[in-house]
């Protein structure tokens, strides 16, 4: 579609950027006290959207107002869902939403809930997720994983994306082979347990570390399982890159 007629009206536009923008999004609530972090930038960011479509609609400046203020109450809408889910999935997992920004670098948790603009993230420690050189996952990684499937199972529009990581000891080819073979692991039992949503699955090797492999301590914190629950398909992003 290479432009929108003039006679599109406000329901239309509204209709359009929840299409584009509110994809696994979990209704707000009538009352909201406090607004997140992602609210606000969700909100800007919808309201931007909004303030083109509303520009192309109405060409004048009554159109790009009314597009701006659609626009930002569905982009709030995107955020708050970010950092509500962010806060179910830490609860479940018994652990809080980690805000610094090198949290995998410098936590030694063996789960890690981060959350940004784009996506929230559980990052699974290897030594909890699985044996040395091996995808079946331990007792505690299948306990946990199913803790994980209750929230989930709240945000059936949510995409998934499972993304394996290990240190640099062995080849590329090999290290590839192994994190592809557990984040399959990961996603079958995700499917297993009845969650609907699009999930994709992805092996890094050791493309990616978050410190260099110079120590065993460092090697440990880059043998991980990563989890990215993204608010629609358009979100996802190559994490090997």
């Amino acid at each position: 579609m290479k432009y929108l007629s003039k006679t599109v009206t406000f329901s239309t536009l509204s209709a359009l950027l929840a299409a584009g923008l509110m994809s696994g999004c979990a209704q707000m609530p009538a009352q909201q006290n406090t607004m997140g972090e992602k609210t606000k930038q969700g909100a800007a960011i919808g309201a931007a959207a909004g303030a083109i479509l509303g520009n192309i609609i109405g060409k004048n400046t009554k159109g790009t107002v009314i597009g701006a203020a659609a626009g930002a109450a569905i982009g709030g809408a995107i955020g708050y869902n970010l950092d509500k889910q962010a806060a179910e999935v830490a609860k479940s997992l018994e652990t809080n939403v980690n805000t610094s920004p090198n949290a995998e670098a410098t936590s030694a948790e063996d789960i890690i809930v981060t959350k940004t603009d784009r996506y929230v993230k559980i990052t699974f420690r290897d030594k909890m997720m699985f044996p040395t050189n091996s995808a079946e996952p331990t007792p505690t990684a299948r306990e946990k994983i199913q803790r994980l499937v209750t929230v989930l199972r709240n945000y059936p529009q949510t995409i998934i994306q499972v993304v394996g990581h290990t240190d640099n000891r062995g080849s590329f080819a090999y290290n590839r082979v192994l994190s592809k073979r557990r984040a399959h692991t990961v996603a079958n039992m995700l499917i297993n347990a009845g969650i609907p949503n699009p999930i994709y699955e992805k092996g890094c090797s050791y493309a990616k570390p978050v410190v260099p492999n110079t120590s065993p301590e460092n090697m440990a914190r880059n043998r991980r399982v990563e989890i990215y629950l993204y608010p629609g398909r358009d979100f996802v992003i190559d994490q090997c890159i």
